[in-house]
């Protein structure tokens, strides 16, 4: 069901109940009104008629003139009939009655208002006892008197509401239409957008209860928008890197195929294994960028065991170091202190470190050393390699970026890989020269926004 048509019905239902309870509480109070106004009349009655009658009072049983006949000029708009007045003395002898018709019974222990049966028809009487009992007086009103105006003052009040209703019914079904019509045009605006159409809805002029859908809709705009955008590069970049070592592996393996002697095929052979070894290097990290900056965060929530992800990273790296010589050193924090309190992904923290100690190990000079030091605030990772220039420095983590001279394979996509998981975990990475002006430094230490 439409929002539209869900308000239209709330408001064909509440409406008359709500007219209900209105009428209700009006024909109530009404009636309290009324009664209030009629009982004074008759207590006022009650109280002229005693104050006529004294002890010298002739025995005999008065009647007072005859009521006037229904419809005739001297009755009015009113029904005297509904009235009846009477007066009894001590001994019980009915002194006065206004008609014979509705005479009013004698109750000698009665005082004040009593609802009675008279003729099948339902009166409120007033007996009003005289100071010395020599009288009672009995005034009393037919009750349907009292609902007739009670329905006729209802009745006048309902009927133009009920002649109304159509017509405001027609004036909220507008009002519906016309409350609903910013959210038809969104609509229409989206259904006319083309799918790479990602810009922001305005949202100056929409109500404000539209707004927090729009700024959530901007808002994942937006992140569609980055997404896309990576996969674009990626897209891009994937195809850009690819072309080269492809061709170069089948240049290589022409060489194999037309290989004269065994010495040439040997040394074609390992060219192509080592071109192998570097695609194979290339689509790993390239599968590995892709995963960290696919836009889905990983849940971090566990606590990072740092012994166990250095670990496994320096067995990672184990032989390229064995291969080239050099020496893996840890530097832990004093006991007593937790190194790095984190929270985050082991599987990406250990993804993270292998990719640096990788290019530590790979760029550092042959026999020398690499060390790891884990602090309590920050992480340090320095080898003794040659010094990079301020320019080199700033340009690392650039994807495909690989500084001018370097001897060892590489793609050129570690280092973004590992400022990406820094970023997943509140972390910043930066370069720069090692103790003494030589080689390179890396750390990593909590951002502004975790620091």
């Amino acid at each position: 069901m439409s929002l539209q048509r869900r308000l239209l019905l709330y408001l064909l239902v509440c409406a008359p109940l709500v007219w209900g309870v209105a009428l209700y509480f009006s024909i109530s109070r009404a009636r309290h009104e009324v009664n209030e106004l009629y009982d004074t009349e008759l207590i006022r009655l009650a109280r002229q008629v005693q104050s006529t009658l004294s002890p010298s009072y002739p025995g005999a049983t008065p009647v007072l003139p005859p009521p006037p006949s229904e419809g005739t000029r001297e009755a009015g708009e009113s029904d005297v009939r509904d009235l009846a007045v009477a007066a009894w003395d001590a001994k019980g002898r009915l002194m006065l009655a206004d008609h014979e018709g509705a005479v009013l019974s004698r109750r000698p222990d009665a005082s004040g208002f009593v609802d009675e049966k008279i003729g099948g028809r339902m009166w409120r009487i007033y007996y009003l006892q005289s100071f010395d009992g020599a009288w009672l007086v009995a005034a009393g009103q037919d009750a349907y008197e009292r609902d007739e105006l009670v329905y006729g003052l209802t009745v006048t009040q309902v009927v133009p509401w009920v002649l109304v209703l159509p017509f405001l019914l027609a004036v909220m079904a507008w009002a519906v239409r016309r409350a609903l019509a910013p959210m038809h045009q969104l609509t229409a605006e989206l259904r006319r957008r083309k799918a790479d159409d990602l810009q922001a809805v305005p949202v100056d002029r929409a109500p404000a209860e539209l707004k927090p859908l729009l700024g959530a809709m901007n808002g994942l705009f937006d992140r569609i928008e980055q997404l896309l955008v990576r996969e674009r590069r990626f897209t891009a970049d994937a195809a850009h890197e690819l072309r080269t070592p492809l061709a170069v592996l089948r240049a290589q393996w022409d060489v194999v195929r037309r290989a004269g002697s065994e010495a040439e095929r040997t040394a074609a052979e390992a060219k192509l294994s080592a071109g192998l070894d570097r695609m194979g290097r290339l689509v790993t990290q390239m599968l590995s960028l892709s995963r960290v900056e696919s836009g889905v965060a990983p849940a971090l929530t566990a606590e990072v065991q740092w012994p166990r992800i250095v670990e496994q990273a320096m067995s990672d790296c184990l032989a390229t170091a064995e291969r080239r010589r050099i020496e893996l050193a840890c530097e832990w924090p004093p006991r007593g202190s937790h190194p790095l309190p984190l929270f985050g992904d082991e599987h990406l923290l250990t993804m993270m470190l292998r990719n640096l100690l990788d290019n530590a190990v790979r760029y550092a000079p042959e026999g020398s050393s690499v060390v790891l030091r884990i602090g309590r605030e920050h992480l340090e990772l320095e080898n003794e390699g040659e010094p990079l220039s301020a320019e080199q420095l700033t340009r690392l983590g650039e994807r495909f970026y690989r500084p001018d001279g370097q001897q060892e394979g590489g793609s050129g996509l570690g280092v973004s890989i590992v400022r990406r998981i820094a970023e997943l975990h509140g972390l910043e990475l930066q370069f720069g020269p090692g103790d003494g002006g030589r080689g390179v430094k890396v750390t990593l230490q909590f951002d502004a926004a975790h620091r």
